[in-house]
This record gives C-alpha cells, sequence and structure tokens, in this order.
C-alpha cells in the first residue's frame, strides 16, 4: 500500500485557495518595484529607496509564496514524503520573514550613515511615486485580506503589503516635511522608522513560522481540554500520547491512543473521536490507535 492512502493530502490548501489573490498582487508590485526604485535613485530620496527594498521582499515574497502553492498542490512520486509537500507554504512564509528583517537591517544602517548629510532630494516625484505605491498596497491588501485569515502562507505576504502600505505613508510624509521644511532629516527619520516597523512585523510573522516548525500544539487548541473530552466518551478507560500539530496552515492533525473498557465497540468509540476532533477542535485528520490495555512499547516509551 501507498502512503497516499486516500486522506486528502492532494486537497488544495488553504494558501492554494486563494493563489489567484497572490498572482495579481504579485503583477501590480513587481511592476511599480521598478519604477519606485528608478525614482528613488534619481530623487535621492532614502525613504523611497527604503520603501523600494522593501517592495522587492514583497515581490520575492508574493512569488515564493505562489510557488509554494503550487509546489504544495504537487503529488508525491517517490514515496518519501508522506504528507505531500505542504510545508513549502510555510518555508515561503520563513524566507519572507529573512528577506524582510534584510531589508529592516540595510535601511537602519543607511539612515545612520546619512545623519549629518543634506542631500538634495526631488519630493515632487517622491511624492507622486508614493501616493501610487499606496493605491496599489491598498488593492492588493483588499486581495489578500481573506487568505490570509486561512493561509500562513498568504498572511506572509499580507504583512508585507500592509508593511509596504505603512512605507508608502511614510514616503508621503517626508515628501511633504521635505518640501516645506527643506530639512531632507525629515526623509532619513522616516526611513529609520520604515526599518523598524517592518522589523518589528517580520518578528510575529517569525514566531508563527516557528511555532509551526517546532510543531507546537496549534494556536487556539486547548491540548488538556482535547484529551478531557476523548477521555469521556462512553467505553473509554484512558487517553495517553495526544499529539496535535500544524502541517501547514488550515490543516491540523492529531494523534492519540485511547484505551478502551472491555466489551467496548471499537469502531463506534473510534468514529465518535474522529467526529469530535473534526467538529470541536478542526482536526480533519487524525491517526487513532485503540486499545484494551496499554501496551508495553507504550509503557517504554519516555518521551
Amino acid at each position: 500500500m501507498g502512503a497516499g492512502h486516500g486522506h486528502g493530502h492532494s486537497a488544495a490548501s488553504a494558501g492554494g485557495r486563494h493563489r489567484w489573490r497572490l498572482a495579481v498582487s504579485f503583477g501590480m508590485v513587481a511592476t511599480f518595484f521598478v519604477v519606485e526604485l528608478v525614482v528613488g535613485l534619481v530623487s535621492g530620496s532614502l525613504a523611497l529607496i527604503s520603501d523600494a527594498g522593501h517592495m522587492a521582499a514583497d515581490v520575492v515574497a508574493l512569488g515564493s509564496a505562489l510557488l509554494a502553492t503550487k509546489f504544495a498542490a504537487r503529488p508525491d512520486t517517490t514515496g518519501r514524503r508522506s504528507y505531500g509537500s505542504y510545508r513549502a507554504e510555510i518555508f515561503a512564509s520563513g524566507l519572507t520573514v529573512l528577506i524582510m528583517l534584510g531589508v529592516s537591517v540595510y535601511v537602519v544602517i543607511e539612515a545612520v550613515r546619512r545623519l549629518g548629510e543634506s542631500p538634495e532630494i526631488g519630493t515632487g516625484p517622491v511624492l507622486l511615486v508614493g501616493i501610487l505605491g499606496l493605491v496599489i498596497n491598498l488593492v492588493s491588501m483588499v486581495l489578500l485580506r481573506a487568505g490570509a485569515q486561512e493561509s500562513l502562507n498568504v498572511k506572509g505576504a499580507y504583512y508585507e503589503v500592509i508593511a509596504d502600505a505603512a512605507g508608502s505613508v511614510g514616503v508621503i510624509v517626508a515628501a511633504i516635511m521635505v518640501a516645506a521644511t527643506s530639512e531632507p532629516i525629515w526623509d532619513t527619520a522616516i526611513a529609520l522608522a520604515i526599518g523598524v516597523f517592518v522589523a518589528l512585523r517580520a518578528i510575529v510573522l517569525g514566531r508563527q513560522v516557528l511555532a509551526v516548525l517546532g510543531q507546537h500544539v496549534p494556536e487556539g487548541l486547548d491540548i488538556e481540554a482535547v484529551a478531557q473530552q476523548l477521555a469521556a466518551l462512553p467505553g473509554v478507560a484512558d487517553v495517553h500520547d495526544l499529539h496535535a500539530w500544524t502541517l501547514t496552515s488550515g490543516m491540523n492533525v492529531a494523534t492519540a491512543h485511547l484505551v478502551l473498557d472491555p466489551d467496548t465497540e471499537s469502531q463506534t468509540v473510534l468514529e465518535t473521536a474522529q467526529r469530535i476532533l473534526r467538529s470541536d477542535h478542526a482536526i480533519e485528520h487524525a491517526t487513532l490507535q485503540v486499545e484494551n490495555r496499554p501496551t508495553r512499547a507504550c509503557d517504554e516509551v519516555t518521551w
């Protein structure tokens, strides 16, 4: 019997269902990145260059998210990936975190280096590009918002767009302040603020990525409550070796051993337990072992 045994490993992941949203956002952001970078270099605005750098992170993040949803849907032909390739979406989210941190470090270093300098900044083009960037980011946010509720992969792209929208607002403010005061320090200060904001967003997303890769209990799931609910089923004497984790966004997995009272119908208990895990705890894939008594193998395992 093959590893793909009919448990829906070919089903679309949460990220895959929103792939078209990622594709549209990717097209808009990639096109605008080129415009923003060119204008930033010509105008001499660090705020605009920093936002272009963050926009480049958007391009890579959205592109990797798109590729991840494609890979996640591919069937396993090697027989080595019994859970399929769904974790590709989580790895893409991790790449997004690294890119965001890299961009924020660059912006902060460049902002510090510019302190005390008085570069000439073309505020007109900077303001125009900042407004256009804000519009594009707002459209992308609307597209990605629904998917961000279901997929950590899409959430990574969504956070990138949110951070870049904040960056566009910063670019607009920088252009207005420099034009009003003739002080280029506003451009540097806002670029520094953008870098710090991006780093904070990266840390939030990074913690979620590490929780999935570390196979922590899914967010919002009370593992003790699950154990108590299973133990309270008629005919169940004990529950042990209960584990729950997230495979990818929207796909929670669990395993458990159920020790049954004598003369208990195991199939009835099994079906009831699976139904409870699915309906009450959003665990679609549960592997449950029913036992008449704890086995020696269970007692010997120490971890």
